[in-house]
């Protein structure tokens, strides 16, 4: 079962690519986050003029399922290279490994990197990011 939601997200991932706006760096990113209700939602990179204004794909993704009323993202698959050609492994900044940890179990919650539909490695949240501050550390305050 895993291995097949794998697939279908990077698939996804892959076919969203082509719409990545990236024309400052050239280097195209798009991902595609499933969400507990079995659906999936893709983002892709959108740079702007001015820099700090663009987007990640990872949040692109996970803002899109948010704006669509989801609350909880079970797995994300990440793909992204130099000219929309994807040659290597694409991991989530730091501000979107936060973003996804608003969203998710980081235990449970699967990121995938792709470099194709069969070449690809995986790990938790929690592995890429340990000790996280998440909505529950709030409870308090």
């Amino acid at each position: 079962m895993l291995e097949q939601t794998i697939e279908q997200l990077i698939a996804a991932a892959m076919d969203s690519l082509k719409n990545s706006y990236a024309p400052y760096s050239n280097y195209n990113v798009a991902a595609a986050v499933l969400m507990d209700s079995g659906n999936i939602y893709t983002g892709v990179n959108v740079e702007n003029a001015s820099y700090p204004n663009g987007i990640c794909a990872e949040r692109n993704a996970i803002f899109s399922a948010v704006a669509a009323g989801e609350r909880k993202a079970l797995a994300i698959a990440i793909v992204g290279g130099k000219n929309g050609e994807v040659t290597d492994y694409c991991t989530p900044c730091g501000m979107c490994r936060q973003t996804l940890r608003e969203f998710c179990n980081p235990a449970d919650m699967i990121v995938v990197s792709a470099r194709s539909q069969d070449d690809y490695r995986w790990m938790t949240l929690e592995e890429l990011l340990p000790e996280s501050f998440g909505p529950e550390d709030l409870l308090n305050y």
